[in-house]
C-alpha cells in the first residue's frame, strides 16, 4: 500500500540544498507555512513553489536531527490559540529567501479560534529525509517563536542537571576561589614566590630569601676581616638569641632630642661627669653695646643662680642736680653707681656727688663745674647691681 501522507523536497529545495553542500554554506530554513489544500488533501509534488492553498505562515521554533534517525530533520512550529479558524491539510518549509525547500501533507486537523468557543495552542511537526543533514541549519528570532512545553522543560531539566554538577564540583574543590588569597595567617604549601625587594628597603614589604640573601652577604662584605663570617658576627654581638629585643629595650632608655636635656634625671651628676660644674648651669649673658648701655653676668651664689648688671653712660651738665635713667631697671638692688670726670679742657673741673635712694631704674646727681671753666662739663658714670 503506497504512502497517503508523506513530505518530499521540492526542485528549488533540492538545488539549494545540492549548493549548500558543495559550497560549504549552511542552508538556512527559517519559516513554516499551513494550509488547507483548497478544502481537498493535496498530493505535494517537487514542482511546487507554493502550498496550495496557504493559511499561516511563522518562524520555526525548532530544526534539529532527530535523535533516532541521524538522516532525517524534525521541524516544528507552534501556533498560537489566537490563530485558527481553517483545516491544517497541507505543511511546507520555507528558507531565509521565501523559497519553499520542503512540502508535505498531513491529516486533516481543524485549527479553532477562540472566538468559535475553543482555542487551543498547536505544535505542527514537519519530518524531512535528506541523505546529508550537515548542511542544513536553523535561523530563528526567539523573540517572536512560541516553545513547547517539552522543550521548555527539557532545556529546565538539562540546565539543573549543569548548575547542581557544578555546585557539588564547587563545593567538593579544596578551593574553589582560587582568584583570591586569604586574609588571615595563611599557611603557603610547595614553594611560594614572592617579587624581591630593592636593596635596603625598609617598608612592610614582604622579603624573600633572595632578598635576605643580598643583605647579608652586604653586611659580611662590607665588615672588618676579622667579622667576615656569620659566626664572627654572631660572637660580635655577644651571640644574644633575643638580639633584636635587647637592642629595642636598648634604645628605649635613650635621650629625646626634642626635650633638649629636660629628661635629664640629675642635671648636677650630669654636668658634673661632663667636668662643667654648676656653672654651665648659670646660663648665657645679654646686653646692649653702646654710648650708653649695658651686658649681664650670670653666676651661681650658694647654688642659686643670679643675674649682675653691668651699665654705662655719660652726661653734660653745669652746675645743677639732675637724674640719670638706666638702660634698663635692676629687677632687684642698686648695688654701686661710680662717676668720673670726662671734660675734655685742661682747665675744667667737674665735682660731683650720688645720692643713696633706692630707686632700681636711675640715679640723681649733684655737679659742680670749676670757676675757670664757662662750658659745660662731661662725666661718665658706671652702675652695677641685680
Amino acid at each position: 500500500m503506497s504512502a497517503k501522507f508523506y513530505t518530499l523536497l521540492t526542485e528549488i529545495g533540492a538545488a539549494k540544498l545540492a549548493s549548500a553542500a558543495a559550497l560549504g554554506i549552511p542552508l538556512k530554513i527559517t519559516q513554516m507555512a499551513v494550509g488547507d489544500g483548497g478544502g481537498v488533501l493535496p498530493t505535494p509534488s517537487a514542482q511546487q513553489t507554493a502550498l496550495v492553498a496557504e493559511k499561516h505562515r511563522a518562524a520555526l521554533n525548532m530544526l534539529y536531527i532527530d535523535p533516532q534517525n541521524s538522516s532525517q530533520i524534525i521541524a516544528e512550529q507552534v501556533i498560537p490559540e489566537t490563530e485558527g479558524g481553517w483545516w491544517i491539510r497541507e505543511v511546507g518549509l520555507f528558507d531565509e529567501t521565501g523559497a519553499l525547500i520542503a512540502v508535505g501533507n498531513c491529516p486533516e486537523s481543524y485549527k479553532p479560534q477562540l472566538a468559535e468557543g475553543s482555542g487551543r495552542t498547536q505544535t505542527v511537526r514537519m519530518v524531512l529525509i535528506t541523505s546529508s543533514t550537515d548542511n542544513i541549519t536553523l535561523k530563528i528570532d526567539p523573540a517572536v517563536v512560541l516553545a513547547t512545553r517539552k522543550y521548555v522543560d527539557d532545556k529546565v531539566l538539562e540546565l539543573k542537571v549543569y548548575v547542581d554538577d557544578l555546585m557539588a564540583r564547587h563545593l567538593a574543590a579544596a578551593d574553589p576561589h582560587t582568584q583570591y588569597a586569604p586574609k588571615a595567617s595563611p599557611t603557603f604549601t610547595g614553594t611560594p614566590k614572592a617579587p624581591t625587594a630593592a636593596a635596603g628597603n625598609n617598608s612592610t614589604q614582604l622579603a624573600n630569601t633572595a632578598f635576605v640573601q643580598a643583605a647579608i652577604a652586604a653586611l659580611v662584605a662590607s665588615s672588618p676581616a676579622a667579622l667576615d663570617t656569620l659566626n664572627e658576627l654572631a660572637a660580635a654581638l655577644g651571640n644574644d638569641p633575643n638580639f633584636a629585643a635587647t637592642m629595642t629595650n636598648a634604645l628605649a632608655g635613650k635621650m629625646d632630642k626634642a626635650a633638649n636635656g629636660t629628661d635629664i634625671a640629675d642635671v648636677s651628676e650630669f654636668l658634673k661627669n661632663l667636668g662643667l660644674g654648676d656653672i654651665a648651669k648659670a646660663g648665657v649673658g645679654k646686653g646692649v653695646a653702646s654710648d650708653n648701655g649695658f651686658f649681664t653676668v650670670p653666676v651661681l651664689i650658694a647654688g642659686v643662680k643670679t643675674e649682675f648688671y653691668v651699665q654705662w653712660g655719660n652726661a653734660t651738665v653745669r652746675n645743677s642736680t639732675g637724674v640719670i635713667t638706666l638702660p634698663v631697671a635692676f629687677p632687684n638692688k642698686r648695688l654701686l653707681v661710680l662717676a668720673n670726670d670726662i671734660t675734655e679742657a685742661a682747665t675744667s673741673v667737674v665735682t660731683f656727688g650720688i645720692n643713696t635712694d633706692a630707686s632700681k631704674s636711675s640715679f640723681t646727681f649733684f655737679s659742680a663745674i670749676g670757676s675757670s671753666e664757662s662750658n659745660a662739663g662731661q662725666f661718665a658714670w658706671l652702675a652695677i647691681g641685680y
